[in-house]
């Protein structure tokens, strides 16, 4: 990369960030006029229809998606065919693992605990792709599954999720994306791949492809000065994507008699706003906003933001 362009990318991400760091409203100037307001949501309306999320159609996985397309605050655009999000990769078949070939992945980043792995599988991947093992902790989420569906026992199953423990669970996950320091490191050796000219299309996943790895693509996309409700946007789509799965593993567990009550893992199916702004809040309580989330939660310098922006954004 020339030096040129990384004082163009430096200049970008300087941008970026202060742009990023304003709240939603202060990014669009005020439009006097009804016919100005109409026109201005119609252009909103035209930017969200031109960002329709891409996703990759799998049979083995249900929430694997290209992160580009979206437009930034700095008049750019990310670019596809870098960056993919999704959700575990054990179950794919001979015809998505064709798929999943062909888009010429160089790297893929696991945030599934041991635990997670040992349960559900390996990736299947590609012959010459192997995954990177970046475990983020869920504070023992996965295990307190197995142990509340394992017991058959809807007393105890209520006891361990009902009443919002589960989602008091949830917002204690989100908090440790930002207090963990074994997670920080995680996400921020991430961004490095990303930024890495050298390295080819990445795709990240946890095992839902939602909290970790959702939380993981809200940085990215803000840290490319993405506009906050397009990145919050990316992150609820989870519930589309998944919604049909979520409802079929209900229905299976409660048909198998081993939930009564099957409706109390929707908090932890779910993604929720409420999960997302717990992380935010806990970033601006610990750093004081998203720039210093990146540099001084995250450990990224100015040259790696730059780096970012010039690589995927166009």
């Amino acid at each position: 990369m020339s030096r040129v362009s990384i004082r163009r990318g430096a200049a970008a991400a300087v941008a970026a960030l202060a742009l990023a760091a304003l709240p939603s409203a202060a990014h669009a100037a005020p439009v006097p006029g009804a016919r100005a307001d109409a026109r201005h949501h119609h252009q909103q309306q035209q930017q969200q229809q031109a960002e329709t999320i891409r996703q990759i159609v799998l049979q083995g996985a249900v929430n694997v998606r290209d992160l580009g397309g979206y437009r930034t605050w700095t008049g750019g655009e990310v670019r596809q065919g870098l960056v993919y999000r999704s959700d575990a990769l054990g179950k794919l078949t001979d015809t998505d693992v064709t798929t999943v070939s062909g888009l010429g992945l160089t790297k893929v980043v696991d945030f599934r605990i041991p635990t997670e792995v040992q349960y559900d599988g390996a990736d299947r991947l590609p012959p010459g792709l192997s995954p990177t093992a970046r475990p983020v902790s869920d504070l023992g989420l996965y295990g307190t599954l197995v142990t509340a569906i394992g017991s058959g026992d809807p007393v105890t199953q209520e006891q361990m999720l009902g009443g919002g423990r589960a989602e008091a669970y949830m917002r204690d996950i989100y908090r440790t994306f930002v207090t963990s320091p074994e997670n920080r490191a995680q996400f921020a050796a991430t961004l490095r791949d990303l930024a890495d000219g050298r390295q080819g299309p990445v795709l990240y996943h946890c095992t839902s492809g939602k909290d970790r790895t959702g939380w993981m693509s809200y940085v990215l996309l803000r840290a490319l000065a993405v506009p906050e409700d397009a990145a919050e946007r990316d992150y609820l789509a989870s519930n589309t994507f998944r919604a049909a799965y979520d409802a079929r593993v209900r229905a299976g567990l409660k048909q198998s008699g081993r939930m009564q009550n099957p409706d109390l893992l929707i908090p932890l199916q779910e993604v929720r706003q409420d999960y997302l702004d717990s992380a935010t809040a806990q970033l601006e309580a610990d750093y004081g906003g998203f720039y210093g989330y990146l540099t001084r939660g995250l450990g990224l310098d100015l040259w790696t933001l730059a780096k970012l922006q010039d690589k995927l954004v166009r």
